[in-house]
């Protein structure tokens, strides 16, 4: 029973913004933390942590036009 909630859980972080587990994945820290964080620091800062929560779900979400342009050499340093 456990494996399935733990699937169950993994398919709404995916299908769901996925900050917090991009950012556990990315520190090697369990999600659960980090939203554990976000929420304790959203109270404290009268939630102003909201606004990099959407900035960064919306990075991820286009992250694609993020990504630094690759570009050929040119014909002289073949």
């Amino acid at each position: 029973m456990k494996r399935l909630a733990d699937h169950i859980l993994s398919f709404y972080e995916k299908n769901a913004f996925g900050v917090c587990a991009w950012l556990g994945d990315k520190m090697s820290m369990g999600s659960g933390n980090i939203r554990l964080a976000f929420i304790y620091l959203s109270f404290i800062t009268f939630g102003s942590p909201i606004f990099l929560y959407l900035i960064a779900a919306f990075i991820l979400k286009h992250k694609e036009y993020f990504k630094p342009v690759k570009r050929h050499g040119t014909i002289w340093e073949l």
